[in-house]
């Protein structure tokens, strides 16, 4: 098991303020799975301008998180370092709550099929128990 802090994760991956998104990966299994968090802070601007009566998360950041705690898995297989991984397609995709300011948004991710330079994940978003978005994330890996 390996734990990640927020500037470990952004050495990793390219993703920079204002689209970086994980605060921290609590488990990480290389090629295996991956659990992350994001901090859902009302002091995002993409979070109070979303909904302003109802700050959360937008949907389609959501998968972007989702996304790049996918990354991080990817990029820690020994046959993937030093290179970036694109997410090439979003399948089977649902939003069944809300992640909302103040909360902890726990994404999970669970390698799927891998050949050569491209794969499959399955993710999911949760806040506590309550699972918010699930989606399988098709990946493309390539030199940085």
């Amino acid at each position: 098991m390996t734990t990640m802090d927020a500037v470990a994760v952004r050495n990793l991956i390219p993703n920079r303020y204002p689209i970086f998104y994980i605060d921290r990966v609590t488990d990480l299994v290389p090629d295996e799975r991956i659990t992350a968090e994001k901090y859902v802070s009302i002091a995002e601007n993409h979070i109070g301008a979303y909904l302003p009566d109802q700050p959360q998360v937008p949907p389609t950041l959501i998968v972007e998180t989702m996304a790049q705690a996918a990354s991080v898995l990817i990029l820690k297989s020994p046959r993937f370092a030093g290179m970036t991984a694109y997410l090439a397609s979003v399948d089977n995709c649902r939003f069944t709550a809300a992640a909302p300011a103040g909360s902890v948004l726990t994404l999970d991710v669970v390698m799927g099929k891998v050949r050569r330079t491209m794969g499959i994940v399955q993710t999911q978003a949760r806040v506590g128990d309550q699972v918010v978005a699930e989606a399988e994330l098709h990946f493309i890996v390539g030199k940085r």
